[in-house]
C-alpha cells in the first residue's frame, strides 16, 4: 500500500469513528479557549509524519466538535453532512480540481449543468434560470442581489456594472421587518446599505403585512428590489407570495426570496402549499447544506433572467478560455474564480435521494418537529409560540408567569437541556422575550429521536422548575 493510500485509508477511519459516536454526543467539551490550547505551538521548522499529522488534527479538534452530523442537533438550521455527500466531497477534495472555469475541470461544470437542472425541476422553479453554486444561502443573496441591483437600474438607463453606484438612480429596497440577518448584510456588501431599507411591518410568525406593503408601494417611485422570505428564521413562516408578489411586478420591481431551507418546501406535495406563488419571485436563494444534506459548503444562487445573473458575476481575462455554444462556464454565475466544485457532492445527493427521498426527508424532518411540539404543549408551563408549518419550533418556558421570571424560567431550562447534553438545543430573542430555538433539518431525526427529545426538554424543565 502507497503512503498516500494508508494516509486516505487512516481519514476515513477516523472519519467514521466521529460519525458512529455522534448520536451519543451533543456537546463540545471544549470550548474555544480549551481547543485553541491544543493546537497553540510556535511554527514547527522541521515536517511531520502525514499520518500522525492528520491524528494530531483528530485529537485536538474532536473535543471541540458539536455533532451536528447527529439525530438530535437542533440548535440552528444545519443538515446532517449525509455520508453520501461526504463520500463525494472527499472525492471532490482528492481530485483537487478548480471548478472555476469548464476548461480547467470539464467534469466539474458538466456535473453543476445537470445537478442545476435537476435543481430547477425539484425546487419547481422556471427552466430558464440559471443557478451558481456558490459557499452558502449568504453568498447566494449577494449574487442574487448584484444581479437585481443590475437590473433594475438597468431598465433606467444606468449600468451599474460598468459606472458603479456614484450618481445613480436611487434604488429602493423593500424588505420584512424579520428578515435575516444576512440578507441585511448582502445588502451591504453591495453599497445598498443594511439600515438605508424600507422595513416592513411583519405578522406574529414574521410574515410581511401585505396591507402594509400595499401602503408602502403607493409612496414609492423609481427602481425596486423586494425581498421576500420562505421561511423566517425563527418560525418557519413564509411570506404570502401569490398575493405580495404580483403587487410588486405591478410596481417594476425585482422580486428575490430568501428561501435558505424553507425554498425545499417546493419539493414535497405536503409542504408545497406554503409556498404557494414563489415561482413568479426574479431570484431565489437556497442552502444545499441544510435540507439536501450536502457538507459545508454549498448553496445556490438562482436567477430566472440569466444575462442579468452573468452580467452581475463575469469574470474574464484573456488567458480565461471563452464558452462556446453549448457549454456551460461556472465563473459567469458566482462571485468567485477560484473554487470548490461544488457540484459533484449536490449531484451525489440528487442522485441518491431522488426526487421521492428528498421529499420523504423533508417529511420526515416536519412531522418530528410537529411531534415535538405537540408533546411539549401538553405539558403545563411549556408554550409554543409559533404555528409549526415546516421545521422550526419557538418554545416558552414558564409561559403562565411574568413576563422576566419567564426570560429567566427559560434560560435556566436552556443552560440545564445544553448540561444534560441528550440534544443540543440553543436560545434566541423572539418579540423581545427568551425562547428556546428548535431546528430540526437533519435526515437521522425519526420519531423516535423526537420523542427522545421531547422527554429531554420536559425533564429539563421540571428539573428547573422544582429547584
Amino acid at each position: 500500500m502507497t503512503a498516500v493510500a494508508s494516509l486516505f485509508q487512516e481519514a476515513a477511519r477516523l472519519a467514521a469513528g466521529f460519525r458512529h459516536a455522534a448520536p451519543a454526543r451533543h456537546m463540545p467539551t471544549h470550548n474555544y479557549a480549551a481547543s485553541l490550547a491544543c493546537f497553540e505551538e510556535p511554527l514547527p521548522a522541521a515536517g511531520s509524519d502525514m499520518i500522525d499529522v492528520i491524528r494530531r488534527l483528530s485529537d485536538g479538534a474532536e473535543p471541540g466538535l458539536h455533532a451536528t452530523t447527529g439525530p438530535r442537533f437542533f440548535g440552528w438550521v444545519i443538515g446532517g453532512s449525509h455520508p453520501v455527500g461526504v463520500a463525494a466531497d472527499f472525492l471532490t477534495s482528492a481530485w483537487g480540481q478548480n471548478a472555476g472555469n469548464h476548461a480547467a475541470a470539464p467534469a466539474a461544470a458538466a456535473v453543476e449543468t445537470v445537478a442545476a437542472r435537476w435543481l430547477l425541476d425539484l425546487l419547481k422553479l422556471p427552466a430558464e434560470s440559471s443557478v451558481g453554486f456558490v459557499t452558502g444561502a449568504t453568498v447566494a443573496n449577494f449574487t442574487c442581489l448584484a444581479a437585481a441591483r443590475g437590473e433594475v437600474l438597468r431598465q433606467v438607463g444606468w449600468d451599474a456594472d460598468a459606472k458603479g453606484l456614484f450618481g445613480a438612480p436611487e434604488i429602493t429596497v423593500l424588505i420584512g421587518d424579520d428578515a435575516h440577518t444576512t440578507v441585511f448584510s448582502a445588502l451591504q456588501f453591495l453599497g445598498l446599505g443594511h439600515d438605508r431599507v424600507l422595513r416592513l411591518p411583519a405578522d406574529a410568525m414574521g410574515r410581511i403585512d401585505p396591507a402594509a406593503l400595499a401602503g408602502t408601494l403607493d409612496t414609492v417611485c423609481g427602481p425596486v428590489i423586494a425581498v421576500l422570505q420562505a421561511g423566517q428564521i425563527n418560525t418557519g413562516a413564509f411570506d404570502d407570495f401569490a398575493t405580495i408578489i404580483p403587487l410588486l411586478k405591478a410596481k417594476g420591481a425585482w422580486v428575490h426570496i430568501d428561501g435558505a431551507f424553507g425554498l425545499w418546501a417546493q419539493a414535497s406535495a405536503k409542504t408545497s402549499h406554503l409556498s404557494r406563488g414563489i415561482e413568479a419571485a426574479d431570484s431565489w436563494a437556497t442552502d444545499g447544506h441544510k435540507w439536501l444534506q450536502t457538507p459545508y459548503d454549498c448553496g445556490y444562487a438562482i436567477v430566472r433572467d440569466e444575462l442579468a445573473h452573468r452580467r452581475a458575476m463575469t469574470i474574464a481575462a484573456s488567458y480565461l478560455p471563452l464558452a462556446g455554444e453549448g457549454e456551460r462556464d461556472p465563473s459567469l454565475y458566482v462571485p468567485e474564480l477560484s473554487r470548490r466544485a461544488r457540484g459533484f457532492a449536490t449531484w451525489a445527493m440528487l442522485k441518491h435521494l431522488g426526487r421521492d427521498g428528498i421529499a420523504a426527508l423533508i417529511d420526515q424532518c416536519c412531522a418530528s418537529a410537529r411531534l415535538v411540539a405537540d408533546l411539549l404543549s401538553q405539558q403545563p408551563g411549556i408554550a409554543i409560540l409559533n404555528e409549526v408549518a415546516l421545521n422550526q419550533l419557538v418554545i416558552r418556558f414558564g409561559a403562565d408567569l411574568p413576563n422576566e421570571e419567564g426570560d429567566a424560567l427559560t434560560r435556566k431550562t436552556i443552560e440545564k437541556i445544553q448540561a444534560d447534553g441528550i440534544i443540543f438545543a440553543g436560545g434566541a430573542k423572539w418579540r423581545g422575550r427568551d425562547v428556546l430555538r428548535l431546528s430540526v433539518t437533519n435526515f437521522q431525526t425519526t420519531s423516535d429521536e423526537a420523542q427522545l427529545a421531547a422527554q429531554s426538554i420536559i425533564a429539563a424543565f421540571k428539573s428547573v422548575s422544582l429547584g
